[in-house]
């Protein structure tokens, strides 16, 4: 189904739509449950942490936000099994939306990179990616939002671009960008969309890990047209734009919100 037809005001909502993010305790995660709650979409959210889940479920419903949770490590099959269990079992067997968030980094040099580290976040970042999103298939069939079911995965400009010390994370986003690609290919005549979002730097937990080396931040921000690095909720309105009817006609994007980086 198009969004042809609709009022403004029903193509630029979430009102009845369910989603699933993942890694929504913090940062451009939890951004983007505010954001996809925010404009009426009932979420359920994972994470690692069962306190940090707890402490978001209770704000969110003190807000007014219709948000669940699960413990779940995304690198692990049987748990991302488990997810996609609960997700059907939460929204009646049918999802509208699956934002594959979850993530690690890793800034060390290619040549000290282990292949614990490789397996590591390969898993969290890709495969974790292309499980979930299989998973999610049958039920994102029958998505009732006008524009059909959306995937948005959340990669990253180091899939466009050559940064030292982050080799085996850049692997995954640009393998993510390509995954983009090939399931809104796939899918479309299932009547789903597959979109990404490539950040640049975000204001999270990351941007402030102190194993970064000081003079790689320095050099970047010099290359930053804008100057300065992005807050979480600019990344979760372009995540909630890419789910809404009125994007009903974009799928295979990849689109980078990087402050210009990726043009410098």
């Amino acid at each position: 189904m198009v969004s042809g037809g609709r009022s403004r005001e029903e193509r630029w909502s979430l009102a009845g739509a369910t989603a699933l993010v993942t890694g929504g305790s913090k940062g451009i995660g939890h951004a983007i449950v505010e954001e996809l709650a925010g404009f009426g979409a009932r979420v359920h959210t994972c994470s690692r942490n069962a306190a940090e889940l707890q402490e978001c479920r209770r704000r969110w419903e003190e807000m007014g936000l219709q948000v669940t949770v699960s413990v779940c490590d995304v690198s692990v099959r049987a748990d991302r099994e488990e997810l996609m269990a609960t997700v059907g079992a939460t929204f009646g067997g049918k999802l509208d939306v699956l934002v594959n968030n979850a993530g690690q980094t890793l800034f060390k040099p290619a040549a000290e990179s282990t292949g614990e580290d490789y397996a590591r976040i390969m898993a969290t970042n890709l495969e974790s990616c292309f499980h979930l999103s299989q998973l999610a298939h049958p039920l994102l069939l029958g998505a009732s939002v006008a524009g059909g079911g959306s995937v948005v995965h959340v990669s990253s400009i180091a899939g466009f671009i050559g940064l030292p010390a982050l080799a085996v994370y850049s692997m995954t986003k640009g393998a993510l960008n390509q995954l983009t690609r090939s399931l809104a290919t796939e899918w479309a005549g299932d009547g789903i969309r597959v979109n990404c979002v490539a950040p640049g730097g975000v204001k999270t937990e990351i941007s402030t890990d102190m194993t970064i080396d000081p003079e790689l931040v320095k050099n970047e921000m010099a290359r930053l047209p804008m100057g300065r690095i992005a807050e979480p909720e600019e990344v979760a309105s372009m995540v909630a734009f890419l789910c809404m009817p009125t994007a009903s006609y974009m799928t295979g994007q990849v689109i980078c919100i990087d402050g210009g980086r990726t043009i410098s």
